[in-house]
């Protein structure tokens, strides 16, 4: 199982979320630690100035980005609507 690392901006950031998008996170966090590259997550490796980072979808508009520290620890850095993540 990987191990989640939450940075001070996703954890402020998930506060903001409707409720019901807080409720898929977490079920998709489950799946998330068991295998990053499921299917139903829709990881994105990203290019251009956030080339290294990676994204997937909680829904069709929230969006997670997040990197790989190593083989086994995997850091969130935002959580947000996929009109603002894309700094």
């Amino acid at each position: 199982m990987i191990k989640l690392e939450y940075s001070k901006n996703f954890l402020k950031s998930v506060q903001k979320l409707p409720h019901p998008i807080i409720k898929k996170l977490a079920d998709l966090l489950v799946i998330f630690q068991e295998n990053p590259f499921y299917s139903t997550l829709h990881v994105k490796k990203l290019v251009g100035p956030l080339a290294g980072f990676y994204s997937f979808r909680i829904t069709r508009d929230w969006r997670i980005i997040f990197q790989f520290l190593n083989s086994e620890t995997i850091k969130l850095l935002r959580v947000g609507h996929r009109k603002d993540i894309y700094f």
